[in-house]
């Protein structure tokens, strides 16, 4: 009796933690009707769009638990986790028949206790028509649009409980005849410990901090008419070349902590809780929280499985004010729930995975993120 005194106590009062970190964003809903944000203000949101699918599945909360490839995206921090050589790839089938992609590529050395890494992630869509005032039909012109980030990750284990990762990014931003550019970094941090004799793991992560956007090009070209000189008569003139000037766009940085709590952990089982807290430059804060079972060399066999879900929450704006049933069910809120599931495949040094993510947007509808990866 005392030893279940010792381990279900330690577990409730984290998971009370978790829930009630979520429940307070709820709550805090109630007390305001009008409140603007800087919501559609920044640039390159592309940048939110995840790597791999078991962070998909997991939403934002997967910041505490990333230790593989894609802790290049999601915690820098996490990446020193690494043990061995690992690439990963991914592809969004994304709203309005467009599509994200993501791959990366990281290597540990110096004893394992340091990880170099690179990502990059493309989002875009091509042969759209182009319409005008003057015709709404169509000018008969086509434009892409193609957004690009690469990024270089070095991380590194400070003690055998804590490890700290920093990301360089450049951001390239092609909308038809105009483009823009900016640079950016990432910061995040991991620490390990144990509560009730299972693993706890905190995460800090600090994203997308970097140069604003402004956009040049030629589809900002236009003729002003030019207003006559003195003595000169009023007669319209052929307009002058002129070129219009953009407002410079921040991009949408975010700090996140987060938290993860194996509840159940043995040699072929592990149950993770995972819960986090978000504070965007764009939005209100924002909370996720998700729950991962993995099922390690199933029936004695090389191979494994795993279950992922969870449900993101940023608040509405300037809407009425949300309980937890209608925040369930707001076709507003373009995060919402998420769910997935892999299998692994391990055998010596080699292991290869395969995920996959269903995420639903609201009234955007369901997408899906499948991807792989190989480590060696």
């Amino acid at each position: 009796m005392d030893q279940m005194k010792h381990t279900f106590f330690p577990r409730l009062v984290l998971l009370t933690a978790l829930l009630g970190g979520s429940a307070s964003g709820l709550v805090a809903q109630a007390g305001t009707k009008q409140d603007n944000t800087a919501y559609g203000t920044t640039s390159a949101e592309f940048l939110l769009l995840g790597a791999g699918a078991r962070g998909t599945a997991l939403g934002s909360s997967y910041i505490a638990l990333a230790d593989g490839t894609d802790a290049l995206y999601y915690n820098a921090g996490g990446l020193a986790s690494l043990t061995r050589p690992s690439v990963m790839v991914g592809t969004y089938d994304y709203v309005g028949e467009t599509r994200y992609s993501w791959g990366g590529i990281a290597f540990p050395f110096s004893g394992g206790s340091r990880v170099m890494g690179v990502q990059i992630g493309t989002f875009g869509f091509k042969d759209q028509p182009v319409y005008t005032v003057e015709q709404p039909d169509g000018t008969g012109a086509k434009y892409d649009v193609s957004e690009t980030f690469v990024g270089l990750t070095y991380a590194q284990n400070f003690s055998d409980r804590f490890s700290a990762g920093i990301t360089g990014k450049y951001v390239s931003d092609n909308l038809g005849d105009a483009s823009g550019s900016a640079i950016a970094v990432d910061f995040g941090t991991s620490f390990h410990a144990a509560l009730g004799g299972h693993p706890i793991k905190f995460a800090f992560v600090l994203s997308n901090l970097g140069s604003n956007i402004s956009y040049s090009g030629n589809a900002l070209n236009a003729g002003a008419p030019r207003d006559p000189l003195p003595g000169e008569d009023p007669v319209p003139g052929i307009p002058q070349p002129s070129t219009l000037k953009t407002k410079a766009f921040p991009l949408p940085t975010t700090f996140r902590v987060g938290l993860g709590y194996d509840v159940l952990s043995q040699a072929s089982n592990r149950v993770t809780v995972l819960g986090e807290f978000n504070q965007p430059n764009n939005n209100k804060a924002g909370f996720s929280g998700g729950v991962e079972w993995n099922g390690r060399n199933l029936g004695g066999s090389p191979i494994s499985a795993a279950i992922r879900g969870s449900y993101t929450f940023y608040p509405a704006n300037n809407l009425e004010p949300s309980t937890l049933p209608t925040a369930l069910e707001d076709e507003g809120n373009l995060q919402g729930l998420a769910g997935g599931g892999g299998l692994a495949f391990g055998q010596g040094n080699l292991n290869l995975s395969v995920d996959y993510a269903y995420k639903y947007m609201g009234v955007l509808g369901p997408t899906h993120f499948f991807s792989v990866g190989l480590g060696w």
